[in-house]
């Protein structure tokens, strides 16, 4: 491996060291590769994908993932505002589902508090609700734990730690494993709704340490308040995605644009690279993290969406049908690059080269 660029030297410096925690995971999956179940292994897809999938019988098989919302729970614990956190919790759940073509059935969440607060709950449920409705899932349970000693709020005592698993269904022949993404596909991308839920650690540094700003300042051409843009739930791709899977559209790859950005697109398959030429549009957001954190645009590329929250890599000959499906849903999506034979290689406007070539690796495939 390469030393780390300089383009993540930033986001180390706020906390968020990605090259040691890719080390830590090769670790961790070593020893949980090793595990032997009585009867034999089931799993059919290793968890470097966004689920892992297991095998129910020869037909069926049950996706299953797990995320939180990270960081993003600060700013909701310094703004006293948990209505949207719950969204982002079923979002970032059943997003990484659909990259293996499984139809979300359910989430349960997890929920650590430093105080049991019924107003807070209630509203992170309220958010779950949302989510869950939009997702088209159920929400049959859940755990919530009390953690003084663990949990510190800001301020205190409104801490909160919220995470979820999920699980669907896929047909074992119709698993999207990005086997099949091939040099000169079609990348068609899906607007976000801003930050998402991801990183957060960066942006309160650049925004609130180095930019001096506060939540009630307002971000410039939206006039809104930044806890109102920062707080805005993450975007749910479901509807949209299982459309595209139900179409006679070949479907290749699909990935839920998350931390690392676009170089997500390199967890669909190793033998291929990527050329972004026509990204979509950057919310206000990112350029104001950008101007206060004095960083650069690969810095940007490597830890945000920026403007683009979900993936479809695509047949060509199929790239107009695709588009006119998930335009009916998004009217700004549009084809924003193809694939090329430049492997682990993703090339952004204005970013340059970046990818393994410059020391960001994939999380690894295989079953943990």
């Amino acid at each position: 491996m390469t030393d780390r660029p300089a383009a993540q030297d930033a986001y180390a410096a706020a906390g968020v060291d990605t090259r040691r925690a890719g080390g830590a995971i090769d670790g961790l999956v070593e020893v949980l590769r090793s595990i032997e179940p009585r009867g034999g292994r089931r799993t059919v897809l290793g968890a470097g994908h966004y689920a892992s999938v297991v095998a129910l019988d020869d037909r069926t098989g049950l996706a299953i993932c797990t995320d939180g919302v990270g960081t993003k729970l600060i700013i909701a614990e310094q703004a006293g505002r948990f209505e949207t956190v719950g969204i982002d919790c079923v979002a970032m759940n059943v997003n990484d589902l659909i990259c293996v073509g499984a139809e979300p059935r359910a989430m349960v969440d997890y929920i650590a508090v430093e105080q049991a607060d019924t107003e807070l709950l209630k509203s992170i449920a309220e958010g779950i609700k949302a989510g869950a409705e939009r997702a088209n899932i159920e929400i049959p349970g859940g755990e919530l734990a009390q953690l003084p000693e663990m949990i510190k709020g800001h301020p205190s005592p409104l801490g909160v730690d919220l995470v979820g698993a999920a699980v669907g269904t896929v047909a074992l022949d119709r698993i999207v494993s990005g086997d099949a993404v091939a040099a000169g596909d079609a990348v068609l991308g899906l607007p976000s709704s801003g930050m998402h839920s991801n990183g957060f650690t960066l942006a309160r540094k650049a925004l609130f340490e180095l930019g001096g700003l506060s939540l009630d300042d307002p971000v410039p051409e939206t006039g809104r308040p930044l806890a109102d843009v920062l707080l805005e739930p993450t975007e749910i791709y479901v509807g949209a995605v299982m459309d595209l899977l139900e179409s006679p559209v070949e479907v290749h790859g699909l990935a839920h644009i998350t931390g690392d950005g676009l170089l997500n697109l390199l967890r669909l398959n190793r033998s291929a690279g990527y050329t972004i030429d026509a990204p979509l549009p950057t919310q206000p957001i990112f350029d104001l993290v950008q101007s206060h954190g004095d960083l650069s645009a690969a810095e940007m590329h490597e830890v945000f969406n920026m403007g683009t929250g979900f993936c479809a890599v695509v047949a060509e000959r199929d790239r107009e049908s695709a588009l006119e499906l998930l335009a009916s849903h998004y009217p700004a999506a549009r084809r924003i690059g193809e694939v090329t034979p430049e492997a682990g290689v993703v090339r952004v406007p204005g970013a340059g080269l970046v990818g393994e070539a410059t020391g960001f690796r994939p999380p690894p495939r295989g079953a943990p």
